[in-house]
């Protein structure tokens, strides 16, 4: 990931007309600058409506009661709207890609179908308010009508709808995300919001713009009424698929979870008590990201990471390449029989995609698959022999691609990127369930060497009867003496891989651990364990910090071991991490009331939607009160309050101050601790849980939903405190 979105949210900033606030972790000039420090771009979203589950869509509730019709060039609104793109340009000040800074596209409103005379007038007054970028965009889904040439165009996709109603099906809408097609719009975003319908166009009009997206599902809320669970794959599959229908730029929402604040004059959240047709929690809005609303690192994380290692060294090639749909693909989504698969190509060389998962409705394997690709005159077939494509298999293939000055024909393997060791390394990751087929081009390899079997057939080197993993190099021969080389990973290793220049080298290291490569040190996210780095490191002896500023806490590990030179995986040098220590002590659990009565569902009558408890509905919550111990803020990094629970809705208060909340929708409950250390010792936390009635109106995913006692679910199983230990590894010293 290289650019970072933000939205710029109105009644954030001026909840009160007339009185700005850019303070603390509203300072949008700071968050800026330090995305400049860490070497990201930025695409500010500057609304002014924007949504983002935010209350009035980002509009403080003055502008709604100004004598204006918003979202219009009506000039009372206009004149409303000035101020706020001029605090907004002060604060990108020389932040701007035109003065060396990481602003690379703003985008202007949000979800505005039929008004693109005023998409222009805001990017007009934008501009005179010191707001620039090379790139100017707008949401182009729900067949929006925007000004030509003026703004590009940006999608979408989700795997599920939070917005949707409580039937207890998958949106329909979803299912087109996983078939291969190039069609870019997903007239169900926001669709819950829209009061007009503008009239669906062929898109043709959209082919003079680059297929790109900035709503790529990262994962999706909790509204009240609506909780599904999404998984890594779902998450994954539907990005791949996005790749392989032509998307040039991924833009995910959210890929890092999020708070809401809590404004000086109300709660700052979606909600039926502002007219809007969800009901969202006050603070959370985690999103199940990537990266959780405390920085959590989530399996979803490592699935899109294999695909980022493989674009930052492709990508470029890729963006140039376009969609071939084979013949015989699905006619349409109710098809879960049909292979979905397609090309993306120059002509010369490409990529094959295949995707055989979808959520919800499990899709069947395939047996005695081939693929057949024309590419510069010449059928290629992939794999040589057919094989099965398991149910909930998703992957990338390459056709035609170097490896050196050699030609890699196809590949039963996914590319990861190339590692530059003294030679060009070609990084591949295993696709699960199917054996690892390479096959040259043997006018331009002329040997290949390591643990495999390699073949000359015809006018081809295949090479199979490999053992992907840390330990399968390969070294190839180009036809003049060039030398290359491949390494073939294990699906589990691919998945734990990550890449970067380190110790002043090119480096790929494997971590069971979450692991970032940043400004030459390698940062490992937990303790114990170790990590794998290729090409070994230059040191003896590793060096290893409790984080980035601090001094050496040792130069080996506390632990008795071999000589470090001698440990190895395979190609990989091993680095032992140091262990945390003892295990994080326990929090203190105290039960002081139990819940009475389950609510009575609430139907907002507007939306017919499940509504929200009140804060008065709370007085019949149970209620705990947990104590955290000081040793557990023993490191740095991050304490997570784990709560295993099942019911309705929880708050979590310190002292009268609500600090997180949840709808309960399966997956543990996180709280992050260290930004509340002080307070949390001082105070300790009160859980308030509401139990969950059987006949709610509410959909939960199948597979979590409880069972259910005297018509009603509300259980506190477990509370785990989780130190997150940030070790860092320096190199010898």
């Amino acid at each position: 990931v290289g650019v970072v979105a933000a939205y710029v949210f109105w009644n954030l900033h001026e909840e009160q007309r007339g009185t700005f606030d850019w303070s603390g972790d509203r300072d949008l000039r700071r968050f800026v600058a330090t995305c400049a420090e860490l070497g990201l771009d930025v695409v500010v979203r500057i609304g002014p409506w924007g949504h983002g589950e935010s209350r009035n869509g980002g509009f403080p509730d003055w502008v709604l009661a100004a004598d204006c019709v918003p979202r219009t060039d009506d000039p009372r609104y206009i004149e409303l709207v000035w101020p706020l793109f001029e605090q907004i340009g002060a604060q990108l000040a020389g932040l701007t890609r035109e003065h060396g800074g990481p602003v690379v596209a703003v985008q202007v409103e949000n979800e505005l179908y039929d008004q693109p005379e005023h998409l222009v007038t805001l990017k007009r007054i934008a501009k005179a308010a010191g707001i620039d970028a090379p790139l100017w965009t707008a949401t182009g889904w729900g067949h929006a009508r925007l000004p030509a040439d003026e703004l590009i165009p940006l999608f979408g996709g989700y795997s599920e709808a939070a917005w949707d109603t409580a039937h207890d099906g998958w949106p329909q809408q979803s299912r087109a995300h996983y078939f291969f097609g190039p069609g870019r719009d997903d007239d169900s975003i926001g669709a819950d919001l829209r009061t007009t319908e503008v009239a669906a166009s062929d898109e043709s009009h959209l082919a003079r713009y680059p297929f790109a997206t900035c709503e790529l599902g990262g994962g999706m809320y909790t509204s009240y009424h609506r909780r599904p669970v999404v998984a890594a794959p779902d998450v994954a599959a539907l990005a791949l698929v996005k790749l392989g229908s032509g998307s040039v730029w991924q833009g995910y929402y959210m890929y890092h979870g999020a708070s809401q604040k809590i404004g000086e004059l109300s709660t700052l959240q979606e909600s039926h008590a502002t007219g809007y047709p969800n009901d969202c929690p006050v603070i959370n809005y985690d999103f199940q990201a990537p990266l959780g609303e405390y920085g959590q690192f989530r399996d979803s994380y490592r699935h899109l990471r294999l695909q980022h290692l493989w674009l930052a060294c492709d990508g470029p090639d890729l963006a140039t390449m376009t969609l071939t749909m084979p013949q015989g693909a699905p006619a349409d989504t109710a098809d879960r029989e049909t292979l979905r698969w397609c090309v993306r190509s120059d002509g010369r060389s490409g990529f094959l995609f295949v995707n055989n998962h979808q959520p919800v409705e499990t899709l069947p394997a395939h047996d005695g698959v081939q693929f057949a690709v024309e590419l510069d005159g010449r059928e290629l077939v992939v794999p040589s022999e057919p094989v099965t494509v398991p149910s909930g298999a998703y992957f990338v293939w390459p056709l035609a691609r170097k490896v050196g000055a050699g030609v890699l024909l196809t590949a039963t393997a996914q590319p990861m990127g190339v590692v530059e060791a003294g030679e060009p390394v070609h990084v591949f990751a295993q696709t699960a369930g199917i054996a690892v087929e390479l096959v040259f081009d043997g006018a331009t390899v002329t040997e290949v060497e390591g643990p495999a079997t390699v073949r000359r057939v015809g006018d081809r080197v295949v090479v199979t009867e490999l053992t992907p993993g840390p330990g399968c190099l390969l070294r190839v021969t180009d036809a003049g003496g060039g030398r290359a080389a491949v390494l073939v990973l294990d699906g589990d290793s691919a998945l734990t891989a990550t890449r970067g220049r380190l110790w002043d080298a090119d480096r790929l290291v494997l971590s069971d651990r979450p692991a970032v490569i940043d400004d030459g040190r390698l940062t490992v996210y937990g303790s114990g364990d170790a990590v794998r780095v290729f090409p070994p490191p230059p040191f003896a002896a590793p060096s290893f910090r409790a984080s980035k500023d601090a001094a050496p806490s040792f130069a080996a590990p506390p632990f008795e071991a071999p000589p470090f030179e001698t440990l190895t995986d395979g190609v990989f040098g091993l680095i032992p991490l140091p262990a945390h220590g003892d295990a994080a002590p326990p929090a203190g659990v105290e039960a002081l009331k139990p819940a009475g009565p389950a609510r009575q569902p609430v139907i907002d009558a507007v939306s017919g939607r499940a509504s929200a408890p009140t804060d008065a509905d709370f007085d019949q919550a149970a209620v705990y009160r947990i104590t955290v111990p000081a040793e557990a803020f023993a490191g740095d990094g991050e304490v997570l309050l784990r709560l295993d629970w099942t019911g309705d809705v929880g708050r979590a208060y310190i002292g009268d101050r609500l600090v997180a909340d949840q709808f309960w929708y399966g997956p543990a409950w996180e709280i992050g601790l260290r930004r509340f250390r002080e307070d949390v010792l001082e105070h300790g936390l009160e859980l308030r849980l509401l139990p969950l009635r059987a006949d709610a109106p509410v959909f939960v995913s199948p597979e979590v939903r409880p069972a259910y006692r005297d018509g009603s679910a509300l259980e506190l199983r477990s509370v785990t405190l989780i130190p997150v230990p940030r070790v860092v590894v320096t190199g010898g010293g």
